[in-house]
């Protein structure tokens, strides 16, 4: 996402950042020369940031390859704990996974991402995870679609400019104006549904969280396998209830200006 930076930004942090950023199960180690075209750098500026990240206990190497040492959680952990997540968002999503079984989140928009911040479930199957802190691109999401269907817009469009429409699985939508016109859809009708089109097997339904002002801050989902559940089964059987969830998430959140001003940007 273009965006306009202060004459104070500091681009040595972004570096270092981005670099904490780009490690994850597809590529856990990772060479200097892979560390720099990854985030997109060159390699001595790489180089560099890699150097101080190893002296303050973030990252760790092996035989030459790069990888991240358990400190960066603690950078996780302070948001976690900071915005008290436990408390305000997960009883409501373990009463929706008591109730219907399967797996229930919350997530936010990051750029054309959307960013899981609470995540329940009872599922074991391997797939795409979802777990805190997990990112997918938001349009082949639920809850990303509920999120950008929420943006007005001009902003919207320029996010769809910037999203990458590759196919995630054989049904992923791919044809940006199709995209549109099921956001308009999900912006008429106040909820998502996709089937497969993250991960095979996986159904979901998703309403935003809005705050005091009626702006959407974030998303609620319920989501089970394809197969034994239906999009249309999932609004018959769970969309009041994920609603309720979601009004009472709202409230929780408002009280509390931090975790607001948090899931709100």
């Amino acid at each position: 996402m273009p965006e306009r930076r202060p004459a104070e930004f500091v681009e040595a942090l972004a570096k270092g950042l981005a670099i904490l950023e780009c490690f994850d199960a597809a590529q856990p180690e990772m060479t200097l020369s892979e560390v720099a075209r990854r985030v997109n750098l060159s390699p001595a500026a790489a180089r560099r940031a890699l150097i101080t990240l190893t002296e303050l206990g973030y990252v760790g190497s092996r035989d030459k390859r790069f990888h991240l040492k358990p400190r960066v959680m603690a950078l996780g952990s302070a948001f976690y704990f900071a915005s008290r997540i436990d408390e305000l968002l997960h009883p409501d999503l373990r009463e929706l996974v008591n109730r219907y079984g399967d797996a229930s989140s919350v997530g936010t928009l990051d750029g054309t991402d959307v960013i899981y911040v609470a995540h329940v479930s009872v599922q074991r199957a391997r797939r795409a995870a979802a777990m805190v802190g997990a990112r997918y691109p938001a349009h082949v999401t639920s809850m990303g679609r509920v999120l950008l269907a929420a943006l007005p817009d001009a902003e919207l469009e320029l996010r769809l400019s910037c999203a990458r429409m590759e196919p995630l699985t054989a049904k992923t939508l791919t044809d940006l104006d199709a995209l549109r016109d099921e956001l308009m859809s999900v912006r008429a009708q106040g909820f998502a549904t996709t089937v497969d089109q993250l991960d095979y097997g996986i159904t979901a339904l998703a309403v935003p969280i809005r705050d005091t002002e009626g702006r959407t801050i974030a998303a609620l989902n319920t989501s089970g396998y394809t197969g034994m559940v239906t999009p249309d089964g999932l609004i018959a059987e769970r969309l009041p209830a994920l609603r309720e969830a979601a009004s009472h998430i709202a409230h929780q959140i408002n009280r509390f200006p931090v975790l607001a001003s948090v899931l709100g940007g």
